[in-house]
């Protein structure tokens, strides 16, 4: 007799991607607007089930990615995705679970070329500190300027990125995400208005 095989996990690679890169495109057109995963990414086990929601659907075996600060989750998101990890400087999606290495990270990203600016890495931020800074954003996708109430992480990021003066249209997408599922998303070209 031949036992049925069960899943690991229960995230319908269609229709559970679908609905988070929906999520993505909203966070990333409302610079500082708050999304949830959790919906979706309590279909996946582990540790970081939010942030391989974000990888299911981000990254396939056309993409490269780097890791900082979780081994496991880069043996998992190359197992599912057949992503292939790179080195930093190369990599297409940067994974930071570990706040030590964020400088490290968003340092070292690319950042695209002149013909090709959303050759660009997209760095993926696991931020669970509490909000608590008022800051103002402006740029694409907002009208005029927009305020919010920001973690020191996230506005950390946002002044390491800006203190790199990319030339326009160049840059890094920063995604930052909860492991209760929040995701903020502030695109290469906003800005923070001092």
């Amino acid at each position: 007799m031949t036992l049925p095989l069960t899943k690991k996990h229960n995230f319908d690679l269609v229709f559970d991607s679908q609905m988070i890169y929906r999520l993505i495109l909203r966070a990333m057109s409302n610079p500082g607007e708050i999304v949830s995963l959790q919906k979706y990414a309590i279909k996946l086990y582990g540790d970081d089930p939010v942030l391989l929601a974000v990888a299911l659907t981000l990254l396939d075996n056309e993409v490269s990615f780097h890791v900082f600060g979780n081994n496991s989750l880069s043996d998992e998101i190359s197992s599912l995705t057949h992503a292939e990890p790179d080195e930093i400087e190369a990599a297409d999606f940067i994974f930071v679970c570990d706040i030590d290495y964020l400088e490290l990270a968003i340092e070292n990203a690319k950042s695209g070329t002149l013909n090709d600016p959303h050759k660009s890495a997209t760095v993926i931020i696991q931020n669970d500190t509490v909000p608590s800074l008022h800051t103002t954003f402006s740029g694409p996708g907002i009208d005029g300027q927009s305020e919010h109430i920001l973690t020191q992480t996230v506005k950390n990021a946002i002044m390491i990125r800006e203190a790199l003066n990319f030339e326009y249209p160049l840059g890094i997408d920063l995604l930052f995400i909860s492991s209760l599922g929040e995701m903020l998303a502030i695109p290469r070209l906003v800005k923070v208005v001092e």
